[in-house]
């Protein structure tokens, strides 16, 4: 019997996926010269289509040049040519794989050596212990700077329609920029946009807008939100319920349920408030809660690497599985699960003592090994990527 990972989706805008696994967004850090896709990110997305996963969600791309989290990442704005992200696209595309450009500002989440102008709702800055001189002084976000961000989100949006792919995901998780917006612990703004609830999600009600207004209605429009920052006063799960109720009222064609960010990466299974997050689907019991309020498609990520267990998600009535690390440690993994069920992504094990490196340090594997991916040749073969996380970690810092 076919599993039901192998079913098709049909999204509120009309568009299908293949199957209900995608490969969540990774920060590759593969830009070309000029932060543009290049010959690299192109193999690895040929990987990744040929191995049977059925929606791809690009890495974090910025919709402003100047606010970058680091020298890899991939700018897309309204000045930027279109050939090199329509070669993007269309390798991508050609398993009839849906690929959807995942768009970012990474707000407060800057390294200082990156330099630029470093934004945030409110002046708080990251607070790591000693490694937060690591992290860019932000400010506070002036009403121009909110007007110009909303245009930059729709700008990229278009472009990216303009450039073959098949949607977008706006990033609003992880302590980025929108996610910044929506926490009480960073927005301490006394406008509109800060305060309750409702006004600290105004950023992201008008950055949905804003982008459905100037695509097709055939054009996948997706948001990434966490269900929690894991941090005491923070965004919580009762707030998350409250922005995904009115996300119901937009064009919302899917939401992607994560959580944590820089100062407490729930997405790698370590939180600042004191819980572990050890097992796979970490992220599934709330994700049932909001499938019980959502009207759109619901999607969670968080450590899956087995059939059995991407199975168990759609059961709990969750419609698509989102993949990273195990995807990034084999691209084929969905193609092997259909010849051998019991196939299992391993994850690889960090010995650090410094508990902050160590989760940056996982973080850093899914990059790497999609590196190394795309440096692959094949001759007739498929190499399973080797860690080397450590690599990555100090060429991304």
């Amino acid at each position: 019997m076919t599993s039901p990972v192998f079913s098709p989706l049909v999204l509120p805008c009309g568009a299908t996926l293949p199957n209900r696994l995608a490969k969540a967004a990774m920060e590759e850090n593969m830009a070309d010269v000029g932060q543009v896709p290049g010959p690299t990110l192109l193999r690895l997305y040929k990987n990744w289509a040929e191995g049977g996963t059925g929606l791809l969600i690009t890495g974090n791309v910025m919709v402003d040049g100047r606010a970058m989290t680091g020298p890899g990442g991939v700018v897309l704005d309204k000045h930027s040519e279109i050939a090199p992200f329509r070669a993007w696209a269309n390798t991508a595309k050609h398993n009839n794989t849906q690929v959807w450009m995942q768009l970012n500002h990474p707000g407060r989440q800057v390294y200082a050596a990156m330099g630029g102008d470093v934004l945030s709702p409110s002046d708080v800055a990251i607070d790591l212990g000693k490694h937060s001189h690591l992290f860019g002084k932000p400010r506070a976000m002036t009403q121009q700077d909110i007007e110009q961000l909303i245009q930059r989100f729709a700008d990229s949006a278009l472009k990216a329609e303009q450039s073959g792919f098949d949607g977008v995901q706006i990033h609003a998780a992880h302590g980025y920029l929108i996610s910044q917006f929506l926490s009480p612990l960073t927005n301490k703004r006394k406008d509109k946009y800060g305060g309750s609830v409702e006004n600290r999600m105004r950023l992201l009600i008008e950055v949905i807008k804003a982008v459905r207004a100037q695509v097709a209605p055939t054009f996948a429009v997706a948001v990434k939100i966490n269900s929690a920052d894991f941090q005491r006063g923070g965004f919580d799960a009762d707030d998350a319920k409250v922005v995904i109720s009115a996300m119901n009222e937009l064009a919302v064609d899917l939401v992607e349920l994560s959580g944590g960010s820089y100062e407490s990466p729930a997405m790698q299974g370590s939180t600042a408030d004191g819980r572990t997050l050890q097992r796979e689907a970490y992220f599934l019991d709330f994700a049932k809660e909001i499938a019980q309020i959502a009207t759109m498609p619901i999607m969670t990520t968080g450590g899956v690497r087995r059939l059995a267990v991407a199975e168990d998600v759609l059961a709990q009535g969750i419609d698509v599985v989102g993949m990273g690390t195990a995807l990034a440690m084999n691209p084929a993994l969905p193609n092997d699960w259909k010849s051998d069920s019991t196939l299992s992504a391993h994850n690889p094990v960090v010995r650090w003592k410094d508990k902050t490196l160590v989760v940056y340090q996982n973080l850093k594997c899914g990059c790497y090994n999609g590196r190394h991916q795309a440096t692959i040749t094949t001759h007739g073969t498929r190499e399973i990527a080797q860690t080397n996380c450590l690599a990555s970690f100090l060429i991304d810092c």
